[in-house]
């Protein structure tokens, strides 16, 4: 087994696994083991390569590497190919920045073949800090086997696509309002134009039209873009709503507007007067005075300036008349086009030019930038009379989302698919889907759907597919051509690259004799692109037929909620347009990641952290486990936190490498001190019957159970964090409550039983949670697998974990008995903690009682069950459960859901929640049963109350007694009223801390064989040699008093409360284990005096191969076989311990044999009268030999006999040791302490005489030597 160190950096050990998938080519070997296997088709979402990775990316990208792994290590076949966006926006802009282009005339002067050789430079300019970001995050995916949208195959993919909507009647050429943005000279699709709203001030006025038929009266219009009022052809106003003749009183002048809309003009109503009062019908046809002269002919030949009726025009905002300019508004345009104002064929009123300033038309503001221009005009209009208000206005405007400028709705000639036909079709298909989660189909994704409008494909730039239509100078013949072979056959020209500089050089003859047929010059929208990535990627229908055929439609994609109205749709419409059906099957659809104080995350504010320092500073699974267990995986934002990342490492990773660690020490610790080989075999493993075992196997499978039905369902959100859970209950509840189990406090058996049910838990857990955390389970599985049985027959690559099927859920090993036992268990533990850290009570310090109350007896019976946990955990005395609450001053009581009720009440909320204060116990009782209660004339659901336990103040004392803290119907109340013997334990369990954190602080690992040296205060020696055989216990290693001697580690000084206290550690013994100099060498045995016997039977111990520790000097030994005479036997079990306890080599293991050679090992089933007057032989780890007196049947040590004289109670005999081992003589005091023990005398007074009175009493004046009372009867006298 490689070491596992006690501190591990995160980070360093990643870039270790890496390596090692890198060296055994892990992504690809695993991709070629399952082949053969089901399909598993997955499509990537292609990102432009013109910038880094953010958290989006990075966030989308993990849940697609969860879901692909989990799909691969389910047993399917999972390609997994990177895929680049090559095209459109993102990259031009970046030219257009770079070389100054403002405009297509600027690109017309370089030419397109150069233009496009710039963006072709970097286009794939970030790739390998793509390539190295990616993978760094622990993603596998294919970037060799790559698609590109640039790629020539992907291109006649493309182009082949788009012939078979021509083909089928699906596109079309025409005019339509769509959002234009200026700085790229382009239109956008509504789906990009929605993705960037931005609130923004705007000028808001109120304008003048005064009719032909009274000048004097105008109707007036509010608009926010005075930049279209050059443009305006006529106004509307709605026919059913009320309108009026209005006078302004203070300038005279009468208006035409709204009723419900005065308040636009007028601040009260003393400020007008109503002439005349009429519907909105009324006004249609009405003739007005042009704002401006350009276009004033269309009025005759047109029908323009005129009122007109619109549904659209609400009583929500402006003057409830709506200016037109039909070029820049879709309503406009339908409008004036039902009312004939414009026509589809006529020529444009569209004074603006492809990057977005006025044109020649309009003279007053030539070459003027559209935005720019809004001063000048409501200048000009304030000084003609026309400008009745102005002022501003707050609202949402979209922006181009690569330029960071605004949009304007602008009339363009473009190529469109038709997709409002096919609007149910679309629907019906949503519906074939699996979203995860389902809202964002239901609500978002399907009103998009039924809002479809036809699809603008083709863009006036440079850098995309080209469109392939060849069109005759007339624009009557027209061909679309669908791969390169066929445009070879029409124009005898084999182009090997598809790009407009090679493809707008080809023409194509006419078949009608008009010549040749030239390309029109738009390309793709790179939506089309990537909608069409299915079929392109794989080079349909060209090549890879029956594997596109096998693997359609996807079984998994993934992105965020951002793609609803992008690459979700555009894969969509073109699925079911092509095929008739849905282009996946499941989706998830992950949230935003914003910036930590909710703003979008924006390199220029730098208001978020680098991902790569990220990574850097706590590795990449602990981002990625912070991410999928966000809100982020069910489509909800995430605010981005550093310290979020830092928290998974620390409460989730550090536990779990820690538990691993400390599985690694004790099998380790087993093999080395027990000399066997320890593997675990699943099929050959017997099933512990220890509970705690057989509750986390249970916990474990029943987990698998769950995790393997979630993720069948893609729910992560459900997934993650249970996976977490099973961290903090392994390590937290297992580990916590099993330790000594796991060293071997228990005996090899039980220490076997305790590693083979952890390992296996570990083992498959590592195998569940590898595609979640897959560097931290490979490290872990690297060891892990080193005790897998190894068979020279299997052909299974094991190399990795990820290599590995996850595991089948083992039904036999599910007890849900036991696992609500146990959660019954930890539910009282975790009050009681509550309870403890509320009173500022740590649990080191003991406390009497708890009481569990719940009115379910199972309930109470699953915790009774656990009772030595629950002890142990609360560090209690004893455990309690009852039904009966009232004895212990306890009632439910009743608080309102303040939100729910007061918003449903209202003016009745104040009196209904005095009457829920009044309610009683038994009402509320029969409202736990019933689920439901009439108050103050209301009747209230479980859902409006909460049902509180509370303790009343005076019931017999028990509420200063009694602490209490319930869930659910569960109460659990804490005895609070501590005792000194309580007190001292719990100072016992501050210097067994101190004594650990030493340990640690000196890095020393648990098996190092040290001697823990004290000096303390008084009151501090008392309590630690009190609890000394506790603190060892938990220590392991030997306790003494100073002076420390041998080599110092360390020293610290340290106060527990008021008592000072200084520790030393100091190395025990010698590398061979030999022992010191300072150990005694072999003494006599004590002399047989008088012929007189011990009252106890007893035999005698020899110390080999080690070292008397603990301040023991001695290498012989005696053990009293039972003590009083005829009381607590010694058990054959117990004797190992007994013996480590007399030499005080408790922190060494040691075995007992029956002969000095040590050939002949004691067996724990021995009957130990056997052996009495024998000496047995305590061996060590060396083979050096000790003292081995033979023939010797009398103590080795001196000896006393001890007769106890009591005022009541039967006469009781023992014998006392005055050593042990040999040559370390008791104090006076100390037989005091062996006479309490051995006889149980806590409370009384003790007196050892050599008289049956006091006359005789052993003081340390009159006793200077202890060994002088060897074989002499003393008395105990207790009074």
């Amino acid at each position: 087994m490689a070491s596992v160190p006690e501190h591990i950096n995160f980070p360093a050990e990643e870039e270790k696994i890496l390596k090692l998938w890198k060296d055994i080519d892990a992504f690809k070997t695993s991709v070629k083991q399952s082949k053969g296997k089901p399909r598993f088709s997955f499509y990537d979402g292609p990102p432009f390569a013109t910038g880094l990775p953010h958290y989006g990316h990075i966030l989308a990208g993990t849940i697609k590497d969860v879901a692909t792994r989990w799909a691969h290590q389910s047993g399917f076949h999972v390609e997994r190919r990177f895929g680049w966006d090559c095209h459109g926006l993102p990259v031009e802009y970046e030219i257009d920045k770079t070389l100054g282009i403002k405009g297509p005339e600027d690109v017309a002067k370089m030419g397109i073949e150069a233009y496009n050789a710039e963006c072709r430079k970097i286009v794939m300019r970030y790739s390998n800090e793509w390539e190295t970001i990616v993978t760094r995050l622990g993603r596998w995916i294919d970037f060799q086997n790559d698609y590109k949208t640039m790629y020539p195959w992907f291109m006649e993919t493309i182009w082949w696509v788009f012939q078979q909507l021509y083909n089928k009647g699906l596109v079309y050429q025409g005019y339509k309002v769509m959002p234009y943005s200026t700085a790229c000279n382009t239109p956008l699709s509504n789906f990009e134009s929605g993705q960037n709203y931005k609130e923004v001030t705007d000028p808001a006025v109120i304008i003048s039209f005064p009719l032909e038929e009274s000048p004097d009266v105008s109707i007036i219009a509010w608009t926010t873009t005075p930049w279209t009022l050059p443009s305006n052809l006529a106004c509307c106003v709605n026919a059913d709503l009320d309108y009026v003749k209005v006078k302004d009183k203070s300038s005279g002048k009468v208006y035409i507007m709204m009723e419900a809309r005065l308040v636009a003009l007028f601040k009260s109503e003393e400020e007008y007067t109503i002439l005349e009062k009429f519907k909105g019908k009324t006004l249609e046809g009405k003739k007005y005075k042009p704002l401006f002269p350009y276009f004033e002919s269309m009025g005759k030949t047109n029908g323009a300036f005129r009122v007109l009726l619109g549904s659209y025009v609400t009583a929500e905002s402006g003057t409830g008349v709506v200016h037109q300019a039909p070029y820049f508004g879709e309503d406009d345009y339908q409008t004036c086009l039902k009312y004939k104002i414009i026509s589809k064929d006529m020529k444009m009123v569209c004074p603006i030019d492809a990057s977005g300033k006025f044109t020649e038309e309009v003279t007053h503001f030539k070459g003027m930038y559209f935005k720019d221009a809004d001063k000048e005009i409501m200048k000009k209009l304030k000084a003609e009379g026309r400008l009745v208000h102005q002022g501003t206005a707050k609202h949402n405007y979209p922006f181009c989302w690569r330029s960071e400028t605004p949009l304007m709705y602008k009339a363009v000639p473009s190529w469109f698919i038709r997709v409002e036909q096919a609007t149910q079709k679309l629907l019906d298909n949503n519906q074939k889907t699996y979203w995860v989660p389902d809202f964002v189909k239901e609500k978002r994704f399907a009103n998009w759907l039924r809002d479809a409008r036809d699809w603008a494909v083709s863009r006036n730039r440079y850098w995309g597919t080209p469109i392939p239509l060849w069109v005759s100078e007339d624009g009557e013949e027209i061909v679309c051509v669908g791969s390169i072979e066929e445009l070879k056959e029409l124009s005898g020209v084999e182009l090997k690259d598809l790009h407009r500089e090679n493809v707008d050089k080809v023409t194509i003859p006419s078949k009608m004799g008009k010549g040749v047929l030239r390309r029109v010059s738009e390309v793709f929208d790179c939506w089309f692109e990537s909608g069409s990535m299915p079929y392109a990627q794989a080079h349909f229908p060209f090549e890879h037929k029956k594997e596109f055929e096998e693997s359609f439609p996807a079984d998994f994609i993934a992105e965020g909620v951002d793609q609803t109205r992008g690459w979700f749709y555009t894969l969509l419409v073109l699925s079911t347009l092509l095929f008739g059906k849905p282009p996946f099957k499941n989706l998830v659809v992950n949230g935003l990641v914003l910036a930590e104080d909710g703003q979008k995350m924006s390199k220029r504010k730098k208001n978020y952290p680098d991902p790569v320092e990220i990574v850097n500073k706590f590795g990449a699974d602990a981002l990625r486990l912070y991410l999928i267990n966000s809100p982020s995986v069910r489509a909800e934002n995430l605010r981005f936190k550093e310290a979020g990342v830092r928290d998974v490492l620390k409460d989730v990773f550090l536990p779990w490498y820690n538990a691993y660690r400390f599985l690694m020490q004790n099998i380790d610790r087993l093999e080395r001190e027990e000399g066997v080989t320890y593997v675990y075999n699943e099929d050959t493993v017997k099933v512990s019957e220890n509970y705690m075992d057989r509750w986390i196997l249970s916990f474990t499978q029943s987990l698998i159970t769950f995790v393997r039905k979630e993720m069948a369902l893609y729910h992560l959100y459900t997934v993650t964090p249970r996976l977490i859970r099973f961290v903090d209950q392994l390590t937290n509840w297992y580990v916590r409550m099993n330790r000594k189990r796991l060293k071997g406090d228990g005996g090899v058996d039980d220490c076997r039983q305790a590693l083979d049910s952890f390992y296996s838990v570990l083992f498959s857990m590592t195998k569940v949670m590898a595609p979640f955390t897959p560097f931290l389970t490979e490290l872990m599985y690297q060891n892990l697998r080193r005790y897998q049985p190894q068979s020279p027959t299997s052909k299974e690559d094991t190399r990795s974990v990820h290599f590995l099927m996850l595991p089948q859920p083992r039904a036999i090993l599910i007890d849900t008995k036991i696992e609500n036992a146990v959660s019954s268990m930890q539910t009282v533990i975790e009050l009681g903690r509550v309870i403890r850290d509320r009173k500022t009570m740590p649990v080191k310090y003991p406390l009497k009682e708890v009481v569990a109350i719940h009115q379910d007896p199972s309930a109470l019976e699953d915790i009774r069950s656990l009772e030595k946990y629950i002890v142990q955990e609360l560090n209690v005395r004893y455990l309690t459960t009852t039904t009966n609450k009232e004895k212990y001053g306890v009632r439910l009581k009743a608080e309102p859901d303040h939100r729910v009720l007061g918003a449903r009440l209202k003016g009745d909320f104040k009196n209904v929640m005095k009457d829920i204060q009044q309610l009683t116990d038994a009402q509320l009782v029969a409202f736990q049963k019933s689920g439901e209660i009439t108050v103050g004339g209301h009747v209230l659901a479980r859902e409006d109350l909460r049902i509180m336990y509370s303790v009343e103040d005076k019931v017999a004392g028990k509420s200063e007694q009694y602490e209490a803290h319930s869930e659910g119907e569960l109460l659990v109340l804490l005895d609070v009223s501590p005792d000194q013997s309580m007190l001292d334990e719990g100072v016992a369990r501050e210097v067994i801390n101190r004594i650990q954190k030493l340990r640690k602080k000196a890095n020393l690992a648990p098996q190092d064989e040290i001697t823990v040296f004290y000096q303390a205060s008084s009151n501090l020696t008392r309590i630690i040699s009190e609890f000394s055989d506790f603190i060892f216990s938990t220590i392991k290693q030997p306790l003494a008093v100073y002076p420390a001697q041998g080599e110092q580690l360390i020293k610290e000084s340290s106060e527990i409360k008021s008592d000072k206290i200084e520790l030393a550690i100091v190395r025990r013994g010698t590398a061979s284990g030999a022992p010191s100099s300072s150990t005694t060498s072999h003494l006599a045995p004590a002399p047989v005096k008088n012929g007189v016997k011990p009252n106890c039977r007893f035999l005698n111990l020899t110390l080999l191969g080690a070292v008397a520790q603990e301040g023991f000097t001695g290498r012989q030994g005696t053990l009293l076989l039972e003590n009083p005479v005829g009381s607590f036997p010694l058990a054959a079990k117990d004797l190992a311990a007994e013996a480590q306890r007399v030499f005080g080599v408790r922190g060494q293991t040691v075995k007992v044999f029956e002969d000095a050679a040590r050939t002949k090992q004691f067996s724990p089933d021995s009957k130990m009268a056997d052996y009495s007057t024998r000496t047995l032989y305590i061996s060590g780890s060396s083979n050096q030999s000790g003292p081995t007196p033979a023939g010797v049947t009398t103590p080795v040590c001196h000896f006393a006999n001890v007769e106890v004289i009591r005022s009541k109670g039967k006469a009781e005999k023992g014998t006392l040791l005055l050593e042990n081992p040999r040559g370390d003589t008791l104090s006076v005091d100390q037989l005091v302490d062996q006479v309490r023990a051995v006889f149980g005398v806590n409370s009384s007074t003790v007196t050892v005489s050599k008289t049956r009175d006091n006359k005789g009493a052993l003081t340390s004046a009159t006793v200077k030597d202890v060994l002088s009372l060897h074989s002499e009867t003393l008395y105990a006298i207790i009074s």
